[in-house]
């Protein structure tokens, strides 16, 4: 299953909504990771998966949701069928439109940006962890709190 992971670690919430409410149904989270000291701005539609400062999770991003690979179709196909999703409960796709770095030496950050149907996402760190990513790349995001 390690090349279907493109990334995952685990995730504290630090701050909700960093720069105020924009809406009802959405919020930003800010969050750091505990493993790869990773930063990320994710919007969570928290009327279906709520969220709260100190809430702990797993967040994961992967290139299909099928356990052998193979690339996903972008058709659901209801069936006994195990995918990755069954390890989580909120699950949102998307594709990757900009990847940046910023600083120099040994302060360089690799940051990429992720829009879900318009809920965004930034993550940020060493870049050895985003450094695997490429522009247009479909992912999907799947969490599950500890």
């Amino acid at each position: 299953m390690s090349n279907i992971v493109l990334f995952e670690d685990i995730f504290v919430v630090d701050k909700l909504n960093p720069d105020g409410k924009k809406f009802d149904k959405v919020s930003r989270i800010e969050a750091h990771s505990q493993n790869c000291d990773m930063f990320m701005h994710l919007d969570v539609n928290t009327e279906i998966y709520p969220m709260d400062v100190g809430d702990k999770f797993t967040m994961a991003l992967a290139h299909t949701l099928n356990l052998d690979g193979t690339p996903d179709t972008g058709y659901y196909i209801q069936g006994a069928r195990r995918t990755l999703a069954d390890k989580y409960e909120y699950i949102m796709h998307g594709k990757l439109y900009k990847i940046s770095e910023e600083g120099s030496g040994k302060k360089i950050k690799g940051e990429i940006y992720v829009s879900y149907g318009g809920l965004l996402m930034m993550l940020k760190g060493d870049p050895s962890h985003v450094s695997h990513f490429e522009l247009d790349q479909r992912l999907f995001l799947l969490i599950r709190k500890l």
